[in-house]
This record gives C-alpha cells, structure tokens and sequence, in this order.
C-alpha cells in the first residue's frame, strides 16, 4: 500500500471523529435545558453551538495572526504534529465534562465544550488542506469530498449513538449531566487513542519547503474572501437546520397533521433519530460526490456506482435510525413506507442535481443551493409529510457545500494556503451566528420556529452566487511544493 493510500484512509478516520464530535452538540441542545433549568429558552439552547463555533472564530483568527507575523506554526511543525496536538486538546476538552458535570455548572459545561472545539478548530486547519494536497490537485475536490463523506458517516451515527448512551445506557431514559459526563469520557479515550494512530502511522509530512510567508498578500485573491462569506454562510445555514430540526419536527403543524403512517407527534428523543437521516444527507452527497468529480470513471460506471452507493448507504441509515435501546434489550422500530419513500424520492432528486452539475464544482453548488432553498420554502409553508421530509431532506443538498467551497476558495493560493485555510475554518463562525439569530427570530418573533428558517434559505442565495459568479479565478500563486 503506498504512503499516500493509507495516509488518506489514516485522515478519513480523523474526519469521521471530528463529524460525530461535532453533531453532539445537536443531541446536547436537545438535552441541556432540563438539565440546567435553562426555562425552555431557545437563546440559552442556542450557546451550545454559540459557544462551540464561537471557538472556531477566535482560534483561527489567532492562528492568521501569528502566520502572517511569524510564519505559518503548522509549516514549522508538519500537518502529521499539528493533527497530534489537535487530537489531544480535544480530548482534554471531552474529559473536562466530568468536572463540569461534578460542579453542576451550565457555564463550566460550555467552558469544556470551548476547549474541545479549540482541538476540532485546530485538527480542520490541519485535515482539509492535507487531504487537498496529498494528491494531484485535478481531483482534490473529490478526495475531499470523499474525506468528507466519512466524516458524514461520524454526523449520522452521533444523533443515534449519543440519545442510546446519554438517554438509555447511562440514565434510565432521563438524561442527566452525570450521563453526559460520561458519553464524553469514552469519546476522550476514542480521540487520545486516534492521536496515538496518527503518531505511530508516520503520515507524510507534506511540509511547506518554500520560504515562510510572513505577510497578509492572500487577502488580494478575490475567490478566497468571498469564499469565506459562502463558508460562513454555509456552515451557519448547515448547523441552523441541524440546530433547531428537532423542533421544527415537532411542531404540531409538521407532525401531527401527517397522518396515520406519518411522524406523529412523537417525544424529543424520538425526533432526534430524524437528525440521522439529515446528516445522513450529507454522508450520502459527499459520498457520491466522490464518484461525480472523478474524471478517470466513464458515465456508465460513474452512474452505477452512484445509483449503488445511494441505495446502500440509504439501508445503512434506515437500519442505523431503527435502533433502540431501553432496560438492556435492543429493538428495531423501522420508519414507515411512506415516510421511506418520501427519502427515496429525493434520493432521485439529489441523484438528478448530480448530472446537472456536470463535474462542475461551482456549477453543482449553484444546483444544491437552488434546490435546498426550494425546499427550506416547502417546508416553511407547507404541513405534514411533506414540510417534515422537505427541511429532513436539505442534508442531501448540504452535502458537497463544504467540499467544493473550500477546494475552490484555496485554489492558486500557492504558499498562502495553510493561511487560506485558517480564515475558511475561522467562517465556521456562521455556526455560531446563524442558530443563535434563528433562535432570536424563534423566540422574540412572531415567525415562531417554522418561519424562523427563512435565516438559512436566504443564505443558499449567496451560496449560489458564489458557485455562480464569485469563485471565478482572477489571480493565482505558483503551486506549493
């Protein structure tokens, strides 16, 4: 196997821990307000995520800092050191739940979660650039697609395996802090023994060997600031659904005009299994996506690969979604036909979107983008089954809006690049921003929480734009080396 194979199945298993860490918090606001008498507040929900991507923020913001005065710190010590490091601070942000738990303090809870996104902050800047380089830059797109189709995987178990261990394994069906202290000790021991993986793997180093760049010149390419705007807004729009999706499922408007065979209005455990098919969205996109952009498949292959990797991963999430646990027995309780067929039908549609896009990453984005605020309207105006799956079913077209921003926002930045891909992370910003704006419009509003999506659906405008007219190349830096 060559260096450069099992580097990237290496990095895959950083991408799928980072995806799982990072869709807790969704299972996290779903719990914290019975635990901390937060008074059903959706804007003390809402510092859950606030708190978590307002780190990603500041240490990206230091970390451009220091590069452009000092050099880039990465450079100096290798991408290989830098995901080590990474690794490890987020699993001392995991075990600092316990203390936290001990102490019974809301704020001592979200200080926890700040370090253990510091570690997530850091293990991005050093992980997506690494899987862009780490091959021939024509097909970097789909190497990080692929990457981040694993990570997906990690997004669609976290909803599932985190309500099992925090509801039913650790507590007897109520969540308490004590249970959450807990979950998060065993992810400390899973993310330590991840950074001991990577540091007995010896990755390539992938070292900058050009002269460190010690000035702000990257800020002269027009693609890379606009494209912080699109990750800002994307990643904001992404967590928001993923946010608030629980409430929203459980409006009584969505759920309990659906019908017989549809979600009737159903506990918020219940509903945080519908998170799995929304991340599972993703997974499934990026996944396809791999195939999409790979110009050594021919069309016939290309198609049946995606058709097959669609209809299988579609049966993982089924299964995955249909377990229970409760007094030590597992169960199964499988979504009805109906509901599956709603999936299956935009399935099709995500499918379409694909061959629309015509190996194109900026043209596919214009596509998602269109379709997802398509769907964000149906949802917001529409009842029953088809508002419930229309907003599940945004997590399909989210999917490679991560992937082909990033790769065509660093396209050209030569030795800028490691700098370039602190200031997209540092847009993770919009994670904290969009949910806690929607939880204001949801709160002090007359909007409530179906209207209060319209805060994503205007961000797919400027996300089509981006694909449209604002990723357009206008200068370009000599290739690293």
């Amino acid at each position: 196997m060559t260096p450069h194979r099992m580097a990237f199945r290496v990095l895959t298993a950083l991408f799928f821990m980072w995806g799982f860490i990072t869709v807790m918090n969704d299972v996290l606001n779903n719990t914290v307000d019975d635990i901390f008498g937060l008074d059903q507040s959706p804007v003390k929900r809402a510092l859950v995520q606030f708190t978590f991507f307002t780190a990603f923020f500041i240490i990206s913001l230091l970390y451009f800092a220091i590069s452009v005065t000092r050099g880039d710190p990465i450079n100096r010590i290798g991408y290989n050191r830098g995901m080590i490091y990474s690794l490890l601070i987020c699993a001392g942000g995991c075990a600092g739940f316990y203390p936290a738990a001990l102490s019974g303090s809301y704020p001592a809870f979200l200080g926890s979660l700040f370090v253990l996104a510091t570690g997530v902050t850091l293990l991005q800047i050093c992980a997506n650039p690494y899987a862009a380089i780490m091959g021939p830059p024509e097909t970097a797109s789909s190497r990080l697609n692929l990457a981040q189709g694993l990570n997906s995987l990690g997004t669609t178990m976290a909803p599932v395996v985190g309500l099992l261990l925090i509801y039913r394994v650790f507590s007897d069906g109520t969540p308490s802090v004590s249970s959450i202290a807990a979950s998060y000790l065993i992810f400390a021991g899973i993310l330590v023994l991840l950074a001991i993986a990577v540091a007995l793997f010896r990755l390539p180093p992938y070292r900058n060997t050009e002269k460190p760049v010690t000035d702000a010149g990257l800020l002269t390419h027009r693609h890379l600031i606009l494209g912080v705007l699109a990750i800002f807004f994307y990643v904001g729009s992404e967590v928001s659904v993923g946010n608030w999706l629980s409430d929203f499922l459980l409006h009584p408007d969505v759920s309990g005009s659906a019908g017989a065979e549809g979600p009737t209005a159903r506990s918020r455990e219940l509903a945080g299994h519908y998170l799995s098919y929304f991340w599972g969205g993703l997974m499934i996109g990026r996944v396809l996506a791999n195939f999409a952009y790979d110009p050594a498949l021919s069309a016939a292959r290309r198609s049946w690969l995606m058709a097959a990797s669609s209809a299988a991963l579609f049966a993982v999430i089924y299964v995955i979604t249909s377990i229970h646990y409760d007094k030590g027995i597992f169960s199964f309780d499988f979504i009805a036909p109906r509901e599956a067929g709603c999936y299956a039908l935009l399935l099709a549609v995500q499918f379409g979107a694909f061959f629309a896009g015509k190996q194109n990453p900026a043209r596919s984005l214009v596509v998602f983008s269109l379709i997802n605020l398509g769907l964000m309207v149906i949802a917001m105006l529409g009842s029953g089954l088809v508002a419930f799956w229309a907003m599940i079913g945004t997590g399909l077209f989210f999917s490679i809006g991560w992937s082909n921003i990033f790769t065509l926002a660093i396209r050209g930045l030569g030795p800028y690049t490691s700098q370039g891909s602190s200031l997209l992370v540092m847009a993770i910003a919009g994670g904290a921003i969009l949910p806690m704006t929607q939880a204001g419009l949801y709160k002090y509003s007359d909007m409530g929480i179906r209207y209060s999506f319209v805060i994503p659906a205007l961000s797919m405008l400027y996300i089509a734009w981006y694909g449209w007219k604002g990723a357009a190349l206008k200068n370009a830096q000599p290739p690293q080396a």
